[in-house]
């Protein structure tokens, strides 16, 4: 064993090694789980007692003689490999281009943000919903077209209540009605669902903000007052809306509320069907009967209800003609709406 000692003490002192690569292949050949100075301890266990003092100094100074070259050779090769690479690390790094909310989050931080002016509260629900939220407690009767499965998206519809995904963020408002202290004054965003063809104009998944209002001696004016407010903050002080007569299950009355179509001004577009105008909300008084399901007194409270698709605010605003380029990560497109807020 003395030999072998002396040996690769020796071997150690004359070591050089160009690489940090060449630096460990040494390290495993010396000190590795089989290298040869592991060996060395391993046949220490195997000499006589009266010899283990002597050969167990030796054997701890050859170890730390080949850990001191190994380290020494190491910081050597790491130096050189920095001096020689093309790299100056003194430079500045690379500048990446940072990035900015999606338009339809700028959109409905917009939207809420006006609302919120007026007085109203956010508030926000499950998107699996079941069916008496979306539809029962809104008044929608049992063969309702919007109860089909070619319109909703069902979870499963093997009990009463089956669960679905949301079609529209009205089923928040009943929540609200159920829990909340009136008056209730409220706005809730959301994802919804719907079972339609993917085009310019519709998508199986897009963006809702839905109002609610309900107080004593709510009026129809005081809705109609609300979104032409709205509208103007929303498109500017010229911006006009047209009100429809409509039908929704759960308002009396209804309306459909259009706004000027600021794309093409009034000249005809793909996006507004050459009328100049592009229908953006729904609205109406509360019926009575979603008032008295969440245990409202009808006699005593009334409100009103709107509700408007994110996107479609969107693309007017920003004169998008394409609803799908919402949804197709298009670097291109997302990269026109960096200078919309602050990142």
């Amino acid at each position: 064993m003395k030999e072998q000692i002396e040996r690769i003490m020796a071997e150690i002192q004359s070591l050089q090694c160009k690489t940090e690569k060449e630096v460990e292949e040494a390290r495993v050949r010396l000190l590795g789980k089989k290298g040869e100075i592991t060996q060395l301890f391993d046949e220490f266990r195997t000499i006589a007692p009266e010899l283990k003092r002597e050969f167990g100094q030796k054997l701890n100074v050859l170890k730390k003689e080949a850990t001191a070259k190994i380290d020494e050779l190491k910081a050597a090769a790491g130096s050189s490999s920095a001096a020689s690479s093309s790299e100056d690390a003194t430079m500045p790094g690379d500048i990446y281009t940072l990035g900015s909310r999606h338009p339809v989050s700028i959109a409905r931080e917009e939207i809420v943000g006006i609302f919120r002016k007026f007085g109203y509260d956010v508030a926000e629900g499950p998107e699996v919903e079941d069916d008496y939220h979306v539809f029962e407690a809104l008044n929608f009767p049992p063969n309702h077209p919007a109860r089909d499965m070619q319109d909703t998206f069902f979870v499963s519809t093997g009990h009463v209540n089956p669960l679905l995904l949301r079609t529209h963020t009205s089923s928040v408002q009943v929540r609200a009605m159920e829990s909340m202290k009136l008056p209730i004054r409220i706005v809730c965003p959301g994802r919804v669902f719907r079972n339609e063809a993917i085009s310019a104009r519709a998508h199986c998944i897009f963006h809702q903000i839905e109002g609610l209002y309900i107080d004593e001696n709510v009026t129809f004016a005081d809705l109609k007052q609300a979104i032409l407010l709205f509208a103007r903050e929303m498109f500017g002080p010229d911006a006009q809306i047209r009100m429809r007569p409509s039908y929704f299950p759960f308002t009396e009355p209804s309306a459909e509320v259009d706004v000027s179509c600021n794309i093409c001004h009034g000249k005809g577009c793909n996006i507004c069907k050459g009328t100049g105008w592009l229908e953006i909300l729904g609205c109406g008084m509360v019926d009575p009967n979603v008032l008295e399901a969440s245990g409202i007194d009808s006699k005593k409270y009334s409100g009103f209800a709107f509700g408007m698709g994110i996107e479609r605010i969107a693309m007017l605003k920003w004169q998008v003609n394409d609803l799908r380029h919402y949804f197709e990560n298009d670097m291109r497109f997302l990269r026109e709406f960096s200078t919309c807020v602050e990142v």
